[in-house]
């Protein structure tokens, strides 16, 4: 069966960092791009940042030039690097698979339980 765990969470100051973690378990057939994507309350769920197989990187317009993405085919992991962090990062985080279970069948998404990130001003 296929899981995705979240770490890394946690409280901190407007301007600092934190490390989001993810690793994939289990057995499929072809993983294809990661990512993470967070809702804050009352709000939907937004993406924040996608890698592809090869590590072409995405960013939303929010994170630019303070998040950085990566991921470790061989250990199956993908990370979220939060640097000068804002009041307005504050949400659950999820990380999200795009794989695809066996051959034959479609891709599709997984995603982990998420972890929260508070932002305090």
């Amino acid at each position: 069966q296929v899981q995705l765990v979240e770490s890394g969470g946690g409280l901190v100051q407007a301007g600092g960092s934190l490390r989001l973690s993810c690793v994939l378990s289990g057995r499929f057939y072809t993983l294809n791009a990661m990512g993470w994507y967070r809702q804050a309350p009352g709000k939907q769920r937004e993406l924040v940042a996608t890698v592809s197989r090869g590590s072409v990187t995405n960013y939303a317009d929010s994170v630019k030039g303070r998040f950085t993405i990566s991921r470790d085919n061989a250990k199956n992991t993908v990370n979220l690097q939060m640097d000068s962090l804002k009041p307005e990062d504050t949400a659950v985080y999820y990380c999200n698979s795009k794989l695809q279970l066996r051959l034959g069948v479609s891709q599709q998404d997984y995603w982990g339980r998420g972890t929260q990130v508070t932002v305090s001003s």
